[in-house]
């Protein structure tokens, strides 16, 4: 399965189920991890942005910002948002193994497991190889990703309800345990007026890749491994982390 390129339903709701998410704190984050890395400004590729927050916190954090994205309704949201925050932001409609930029770029970051939308390894392969072929010689790729561990035992075959701000949302996953595949079927129950709600729908899959198998592709697309930390932290990931964080530089 390609990276996911509708999000029609989606695009409407994910702000308000990604409220949880310190995006200041994440962008904060990101740029130590940059810094370290010897970046600490220049040309920033925000790799499936989304709505553009993430896009929007670099760019104020004096990056030349970037964002790309396989779906038009989130970039419409993502174009609209850089706009009111006064941010010159370019944003482009691409899948993530299809990326094509006009130049190179200084650094790259891809949050919010959008590597795990890449359910085939080749496409995991041709996204890592389209960013280290526009990314300058000592570049810096961050990124984050779900782990195994997450989709065997928290994402599983569970299902999850989710009532914020208008939105009631019902999660509900299916394992594939050989590829730790997880198939995800989301109903949106949007409140249209009082005690009225209008129901939408959204499926995708995520599949997790082990840390060993994501250093090898990028090995082969011309990075070599910086650090592999645990969510938000500078530690070693353990054994039962949902998610960690990647830090390559281009050879």
């Amino acid at each position: 399965m390609e990276e996911m390129s509708g999000y029609s339903a989606f695009s409407s709701v994910y702000d308000v189920l990604t409220q949880n998410v310190d995006y200041p704190k994440r962008a904060a984050y990101i740029a130590d991890l940059l810094a370290f890395g010897g970046i600490k400004g220049g040309i920033l590729l925000d790799l499936a942005c989304g709505t553009g927050v993430m896009s929007v916190e670099m760019a104020r954090r004096g990056y030349e910002v970037i964002g790309v994205d396989s779906a038009g309704e989130m970039l419409s949201v993502a174009v609209n948002r850089a706009y009111e925050a006064g941010q010159n932001i370019l944003f482009l409609c691409q899948t993530m193994q299809e990326l094509d930029l006009y130049g190179t770029i200084n650094a790259c970051i891809c949050n919010l497991d959008s590597i795990n939308h890449l359910t085939e390894r080749e496409d995991v392969q041709a996204a890592f190889d389209k960013v280290s072929l526009f990314t300058e010689p000592g570049g810096i790729f961050v990124f984050d990703v779900n782990t195994p561990y997450k989709h065997r035992n928290i994402l599983a075959n569970n299902t999850f309800v989710y009532d914020v701000d208008g939105v009631y949302c019902v999660w509900q996953n299916t394992l594939d345990e050989e590829t730790d595949t997880v198939q995800i079927d989301l109903d949106f129950f949007e409140e249209v007026e009082d005690g009225l709600y209008e129901r939408s729908q959204e499926s995708f899959c995520e599949r997790a890749y082990s840390v060993e198998d994501i250093e090898a592709m990028l090995l082969k697309a011309g990075f070599e491994v910086l650090a592999v930390y645990g969510e938000l932290t500078t530690k070693a990931p353990e054994e039962t982390a949902e998610r960690v964080f990647i830090t390559a530089r281009k050879k």
